[in-house]
């Protein structure tokens, strides 16, 4: 069934705007760089920044003219609104500098959502896809573009400053931060595959013994405090995202295999003092109501308020879902990554407030990009990679959020904490925290992002 998607509904996006986001966020992320005016011809700035959207932002459309390719600090990138790509891409001249290459509005493109809100394709969940976006398009959903893009604007301020700008700060100094989670969709259905195997192959005798050991012996997932000891065992705490809806969507898909009032209690002992979460169900990310009594629920099993959520299959409508989620005054989302690709959504590695396209304003609520989930590394649907290519393939991406100071979002799932997955379960996790805590990373919930970054 085809998703019906709500109604463009955008306040005018002018240059004056897009330059206030984008500014918002470069500031954010390098402490000092609000001492420096910064911005088009017209308003002379000391940082003067080529003007390339013309009339792009006032059409609505989700796709912009190809980008143009420059080299910055070694690395390929795309620049989008790129009117003089035969000029220096920044040229250094006394107490002045020259970007030739629109970085505002690219940024702003990437950053905002924009393609994704203006477009209307959708998947069977509901989602914009990744096969719909720039990033596949051009091939670069593994480069933060936006943070290369400001540490253009960082290398022009400190030109006219004479002074190095400080990036974000991470506990004791660490080069970047890592920040864990675990949704808990399924506690109790570790034997279903299996005894659905042996079904079909007839295999009675193992049919019986996995329904047997279904009502007897403890299930495989049921595994919060060996997740929790996992994590732990590395020096860091985690973030679980527990899901309160236990019902079938309409459409089918499955919300928990478990009812949270029952298991609340002994969930919450087991995850000890790791941060607790809001799994929002299927349609509630376009369903505030529904997403309110859901998050009444979860306060009521923690004993407190509920700062963090992800939305369960990684729903997420942009033309509804950030004013939702603003309205219900949550800290922080960390919803947006692609299902298909590991990488960086929004082109970008550090937390960000997401545009709100009705009125032009930035959310309230801070965005933790998601960076890499264990179903995306190994799915029919998805990578499909093989167990020993999957640290190979992420490092790349891991050295770019380490060289941007940023934030690396890995979500696994409790269930594939299961010894019995070979191909993206614990072992795999395991090579991923000893690579990420050999690099120095601090390991950080979701409230310690919240408390760093000065938004």
């Amino acid at each position: 069934m085809a998703t019906v998607l709500p109604k463009v509904s955008a306040a005018a996006v002018s240059a004056e705007t897009r330059l206030a986001y984008v500014l918002h966020h470069f500031r954010l992320a390098y402490a000092g760089a609000d001492a420096v005016p910064i911005g088009y011809a017209g308003q002379q700035p000391q940082v003067e920044v080529a003007d390339g959207a013309g009339d792009f932002f006032e059409r609505q459309l989700p796709y912009p003219p190809a980008p143009s390719w420059r080299e910055w600090q070694g690395r390929r990138l795309p620049f989008f609104f790129d009117l003089a790509s035969d000029k220096p891409l920044l040229e250094l001249v006394d107490n002045q500098a020259i970007i030739n290459s629109d970085l505002i509005s690219a940024a702003f493109y990437l950053l905002s959502g924009w393609q994704e809100y203006f477009c209307e394709e959708r998947d069977r969940h509901g989602r914009f896809p990744f096969s719909a976006s720039v990033q596949h398009r051009y091939g670069f959903v593994a480069v933060p573009v936006v943070n290369y893009y400001f540490d253009i604007l960082r290398a022009a301020v400190e030109h006219v400053t004479g002074r190095a700008l400080k990036p974000l700060q991470w506990a004791a100094d660490a080069p970047f931060a890592v920040f864990v989670t675990h949704d808990i969709d399924n506690l109790f259905s570790a034997w279903k595959a299996p005894a659905k195997a042996a079904l079909l192959r007839r295999d009675w005798l193992g049919f019986g013994q996995r329904l047997w050991q279904h009502f007897t012996r403890h299930d495989a997932w049921d595994n919060l405090a060996e997740v929790q000891q996992t994590v732990a065992s590395y020096g860091a705490k985690s973030t679980f995202f527990f899901l309160p809806e236990q019902s079938k969507s309409a459409n089918g898909t499955p919300n928990a295999d478990y009812k949270l009032s029952r298991i609340c209690a002994k969930a919450i002992a087991a995850i000890g003092d790791s941060e607790a979460g809001l799994h929002g169900s299927i349609g509630t990310a376009v369903h505030g109501g529904n997403l309110k009594e859901e998050e009444h629920r979860l306060q009521r099993c923690i004993k407190g308020q509920v700062a963090g959520i992800r939305f369960h299959y990684l729903q997420w409508e942009p033309r509804i879902t950030p004013v939702i989620v603003s309205s219900l005054m949550f800290r922080f989302d960390t919803t947006l990554g692609f299902a298909e690709h590991f990488g960086f959504r929004n082109s970008y590695c550090l937390p960000f407030q997401p545009f709100l396209f009705l009125n032009g304003h930035v959310a309230s609520f801070l965005e933790i990009p998601l960076n890499v989930m264990d179903a995306t590394l190994h799915h029919p649907n998805y990578l499909q990679l093989a167990p020993d290519e999957i640290l190979p393939a992420l490092t790349p991406m891991f050295q770019e959020i380490e060289r941007f100071g940023g934030v690396c979002t890995v979500l696994w799932h409790n269930e594939n904490f299961d010894p019995a997955n070979t191909r993206n379960g614990p072992e795999q996790f395991r090579a991923l925290m000893e690579y990420l805590r050999g690099r120095g990373a601090a390991f950080v919930t979701g409230r310690d992002i919240c408390e760093m970054v000065s938004w």
